[in-house]
């Protein structure tokens, strides 16, 4: 991954509490996993942002690299990486999704 791609990464990453990394955006998921993570934060009331991927052929690699997940979605919670809408589901059954958010929002 180049230092640039690197850089944006970080910057997005770094610069927004909850970060979704996805195919399509909030108001248009483009496949079925990403939907799924949009529709559990939305489920919160969470204000996050995405990134589309399908936009951008060397974010779409470089976050895979950048999180060492071979899989978009990638969830991001005050600059730590979460996991993918398996992850999130499995957050978000058990209770500890809606404490990281919380938390990050309040932070």
């Amino acid at each position: 991954m180049s230092a640039d791609v690197q850089a944006k990464i970080d910057s997005l990453v770094k610069s927004n509490k909850i970060m979704v990394f996805m195919k399509g955006s909030k108001l248009m998921p483009q496949c079925g996993f990403s939907n799924t993570a949009v529709q559990i934060l939305n489920s919160l009331g969470a204000p996050f942002e995405t990134f589309d991927v399908l936009s951008d052929y060397e974010v779409r690699q470089g976050i895979k690299d950048y999180s060492n997940w071979p899989t978009i979605p990638q969830i991001y919670i005050n600059g730590e990486f979460v996991g993918g809408s398996d992850i999130l589901i499995e957050l978000y059954q058990k209770g500890e999704l809606q404490e990281m958010v919380a938390v990050a929002l309040a932070s």
